[in-house]
C-alpha cells in the first residue's frame, strides 16, 4: 500500500512540475507574440517600417480589407510603405490583444481605434480596426505568417 501511495505521489509531482513548466512556457510565448505585434504597431506609429520585415516570415501573406496584398515584402513596397509617406501621424488607441498559443503556433486578435493625419491637408481619418494574425515560432523567434486587418468608420 505504501509503495502505491509513493508511486502516485511521485507521479503527481512530475505531472505538477510539467504543468507548471508548460504554463510558464505558454505565458512566455504569449508575451513574445505580443512583443512582435507591438513592434509592428510601434513602427507604424513612428511612420518608419524599416526592419519590420524581420517580424514576418518570408512567405507571409497580408490581407487588408478584402484584398490579398501578397507577401509582407510586396505589401511594404506597394501599399503600406508608400501610404506612410502621405501620413503626418498614425496613432492607435484602446488597443487590446488576445493571444492563444499552441506549441510553435499562435493566433492573435487585436482590436483598436486609430487616427491618421494626412500631410497634404491635415485631414484626420478615424477608424475602428481589427486584425487577426497567425504566427509561427521560427528559430526561437515569433514571426507573422498571416495578417488580416480591416477597419470601418467608428
Amino acid at each position: 500500500m505504501k509503495a502505491q501511495i509513493m508511486k502516485y505521489l511521485v507521479m503527481s509531482i512530475f505531472v505538477f512540475a510539467y504543468a507548471l513548466t508548460y504554463g510558464q512556457n505558454v505565458a512566455g510565448d504569449k508575451e513574445a507574440v505580443v512583443k512582435t505585434l507591438d513592434a509592428y504597431k510601434k513602427a507604424l506609429e513612428r511612420l518608419d517600417v524599416k526592419g519590420t520585415e524581420k517580424l514576418f516570415t518570408e512567405s507571409s501573406v497580408v490581407i487588408e480589407s478584402g484584398s490579398v496584398e501578397g507577401t509582407y515584402q510586396e505589401y511594404l513596397a506597394h501599399h503600406i510603405g508608400p501610404e506612410l509617406d502621405d501620413f503626418k501621424s498614425f496613432q492607435f488607441e484602446n488597443y487590446k490583444v488576445d493571444v492563444n498559443v499552441t506549441g510553435n503556433y499562435a493566433f492573435a486578435m487585436e482590436t483598436y481605434l486609430y487616427t491618421i493625419v494626412l500631410k497634404k491637408d491635415d485631414k484626420e481619418v478615424k477608424r475602428k480596426g481589427v486584425a487577426t494574425s497567425f504566427l509561427m515560432k521560427e528559430n526561437g523567434t515569433w514571426k507573422i505568417v498571416n495578417m488580416h486587418n480591416s477597419s470601418r468608420k467608428p
